[in-house]
């Protein structure tokens, strides 16, 4: 009988997975550690199987980026771009490739997904967002495949590495910025309720209105997609109601341009007849007019330590979950001012 790993593992004093990890030329393991394995492969007349090594230990040096929806529209929004920019700066360091996937439904993103586990070219996924209920990591849990959520995922948490902001305590911050102004009509305009970051910041935004004894009227939550159009549907439907409100909380900095220009067309000015706060501090926010007072959420920190969890995991197939909470703060511009006294 040939002489197994176990066998080397023995005779260097190590564990079977540190000759292994040997066998990859491992940078986690120290060079005298690889010096005393060798040794033992040496005295013992060990071989490898290399066409079963290299099975083993084939990576594509690729990480698979999930979008929530195409390309085309999610592009649109600033946060996509800057996110990946982060991801890429730990990536390229680390010589890994990026693949993203992406797909006009929810059916045609996890066929995609499905091909790039199943044909192994990638070697694990960040998802861009994290959406109730999803498909998608019901299949990479069941398939153990490495990933990691950029959001909070809505169950197995402590189960799936995530790389968030307390979302909940950031909406409940910036709705108080509108409170401390004296506004009381109050909106709200976010995304999907299927997203999870649209969960948490209509959740602090409630927080907020239920402390400060603020009514929750239905007709003053508006959902709908992250993208400039979205915000001028919205404005659409708050300003054709009976009392529109004079504060908007708005969760993503894109639709609140769409806002800004819907309120013009009302003939209504950001911020002498509506105030507005918003969510991502992306480069547009500083240059709209007027700026934005908008949540900085530190898009391009989400994407570097989503990055480094994945490959961590990818490295280290025993690598425990972990939950990542990157700081947010609130940059304060020209979009809101204290509620107009007849309010």
């Amino acid at each position: 009988m040939g002489v197994t790993i176990k066998d080397v593992a023995k005779r260097a004093n190590v564990a079977p997975s540190t000759v292994s990890r040997v066998l990859a030329n491992s940078p986690r393991i120290s060079e005298d550690t690889k010096k005393k394995v060798r040794k033992a492969m040496k005295e013992l007349g060990y071989h490898p199987n290399v066409n079963a090594r290299s099975l083993a230990i084939r990576s594509a040096r690729a990480i698979g980026l999930v979008m929530p929806h195409s390309a085309d529209k999610a592009l649109q929004n600033p946060f996509f771009p800057e996110v990946m920019r982060g991801i890429s700066s730990i990536a390229h360091r680390l010589n890994y490739s990026l693949n993203i996937s992406t797909g006009e439904s929810k059916e045609e993103i996890f066929e995609g997904i499905e091909r790039l586990v199943q044909g192994g070219r990638v070697d694990g996924l960040i998802l861009l967002y994290s959406r109730v209920n999803d498909q998608v990591v019901h299949f990479l849990l069941k398939e153990n495949f490495p990933f990691v959520i950029i959001g909070k995922p809505d169950e197995h948490e402590t189960e799936i590495t995530h790389v968030d902001n307390d979302n909940i305590r950031a909406a409940k911050e910036i709705t108080n910025h509108l409170i401390d102004l004296g506004h009381r009509k109050i909106a709200f305009i976010g995304g999907g309720t299927e997203l999870m970051v649209t969960r948490d910041r209509l959740q602090g935004y409630q927080q907020a209105l239920q402390e400060a004894e603020i009514l929750r009227l239905d007709q003053y939550r508006v959902h709908t997609e992250f993208l400039r159009s979205g915000g001028q549907k919205a404005v659409d439907q708050l300003f054709k109601l009976g009392e529109p409100p004079t504060g908007i909380v708005i969760a993503d900095d894109l639709m609140s341009l769409g806002v800004i220009t819907m309120l013009e067309e009302y003939g209504l000015r950001v911020p002498d007849d509506v105030s507005i706060v918003s969510f991502n501090n992306v480069y547009l926010s500083e240059i709209s007019k007027p700026p934005l007072t908008t949540v900085d959420i530190r898009i391009y920190e989400l994407g570097a330590q989503a990055a480094k969890c994945l490959i961590e995991k990818v490295t280290n197939k025993d690598e425990p979950a972990k939950r990542i909470i990157v700081p947010h703060e609130i940059i304060y511009r020209q979009s809101t001012k204290e509620a107009p006294a007849l309010e």
